[in-house]
């Protein structure tokens, strides 16, 4: 069995388009997603419409959530939240809201961050102790994950922990979408090249916050703070 994980598209309808054209060509079993679907980027509503059209099972992320979660936000979260939620509309905000925050089938775990919190997640090179005392547990035999927006596999006691990376906006220095592929418990990392210029093109016309600075980001392949 072949299965698809995309996470953290962040609005980037261009990014999914050419993964999902990749899809087409891989041509898994099972598509799910990691969450993050919106805020930090111009286009949420078609990115959820997308997702809800092919019916991918999935999870909630911590800036999907940031539409509803106002406690402690910081400036930029807020604003980029509620610019969101306009180019979301109600109803698409609600199917997020009811997203859960783990998927499980047989021995394959899907959570956003970690089963216990969705704001913070390891790096895959953190020492194997701290990786098997957060995913350890679990009682499968792999568990994937988004959120750092930097993709790969590990190989831990027991399990294998694989990071999916992010479709609209990568964090380790490669601006390619990137997703995972399970081939019969194997996870794999795939790059997808898209119209980066496109997609810039894109940010510079909208009215969306901080579009430069996210530019910045998807052209560069890494994480700069807003605001």
């Amino acid at each position: 069995m072949r299965i698809a994980i995309l996470s953290d598209i962040h609005g980037n309808l261009t990014a999914l388009e050419a993964v999902l054209a990749d899809l087409e060509r891989q041509r898994p079993d099972l598509v799910l997603h990691g969450g993050d679907l919106v805020t930090r980027g111009t286009r949420p509503a078609e990115v959820v419409d997308t997702v809800r059209r092919f019916g991918w099972p999935g999870v909630l992320g911590n800036t999907d959530a940031l539409l509803w979660r106002t406690d402690a936000m910081r400036l930029s979260e807020r604003t980029t939240a509620d610019a969101t939620a306009q180019l979301l509309g109600p109803k698409r905000a609600q199917w997020l809201q009811q997203l859960p925050l783990a998927w499980r089938q047989g021995n394959l775990l899907l959570v956003h961050a970690t089963p216990d919190n969705l704001n913070g997640a390891p790096r895959l090179e953190a020492p194997a102790e701290q990786l098997e005392r957060e995913y350890g547990s679990q009682g499968a035999s792999v568990v994937v994950y988004g959120h750092i927006h930097r993709p790969g596999v590990r190989e831990l006691a027991g399990f294998t922990l694989a990071n999916s990376g992010s479709v609209g906006q990568p964090y380790d220095g490669d601006w390619r979408a990137s997703y995972l592929l399970i081939t019969d418990g194997v996870a794999e990392v795939r790059r997808v090249d898209y119209d980066l210029a496109r997609e810039l093109t894109e940010l510079a016309r909208s009215r969306y916050p901080y579009a430069e600075q996210i530019a910045q980001m998807r052209s560069r392949g890494e994480y700069l703070p807003l605001g």
